[in-house]
């Protein structure tokens, strides 16, 4: 009985054109959740755990939601959620590691830039890969990041950084329109 249940929740009813009921499932690795709202509060989450805890706490967040979400027998918010969290934490790492002499990296014992994209970007393809997302909904999903996750990430890990660009953005409209 849950088996038909859980087949019931998977598969879309559409009545056809001539009345008659037929079912479809949904694309595999197709999101069928609100992906601008999935990845701001997934931003959010992972920008509080670095605001609040550091980078190797973020990090071990993300490790721990991949292990989890990895396990669902289909592509999920949760799961996406990981990947968006995963995106963003390196993204900013890569940023801040970028400025460091390579020399202050190596008595850090901190990864190159260049490392962490790379291990990211492995990352990232094994997971859209388990669920067959196709590389354009992956393109669309890194857009959708940088379109809805980055502000959020930004504005909670570098607030001051935030503030001012505001303020900055905000003079520079009112001299355009004197």
């Amino acid at each position: 009985m849950r088996r038909i249940a859980d087949l019931a929740i998977a598969v879309v009813v559409i009545a056809g054109a001539n009345g008659s009921l037929r079912a479809e499932t949904p694309e595999p690795g197709k999101a069928t959740w609100d992906q601008p709202a999935n990845i701001r509060e997934a931003a959010e989450r992972i920008a509080k755990i670095q605001r609040a805890r550091g980078a190797q706490a973020a990090i071990q967040h993300i490790d721990a939601c991949y292990r989890t979400h990895s396990l669902a027998s289909a592509y999920s918010a949760p799961f996406e959620g990981c990947i968006a969290q995963d995106y963003l934490q390196t993204k900013m790492l890569t940023q801040v590691y970028a400025r460091l002499p390579a020399d202050q990296l190596q008595k850090l014992k901190a990864p190159t830039p260049d490392a962490m994209a790379q291990a990211m970007g492995r990352r990232v393809v094994a997971a859209f890969s388990q669920y067959n997302v196709s590389v354009a909904s992956a393109d669309e999903f890194k857009t959708l990041v940088d379109k809805h996750g980055l502000p959020v990430f930004l504005k909670i890990v570098f607030p001051k950084a935030a503030e001012d660009a505001a303020q900055s953005k905000s003079k520079s409209e009112k001299r355009e329109k004197n």
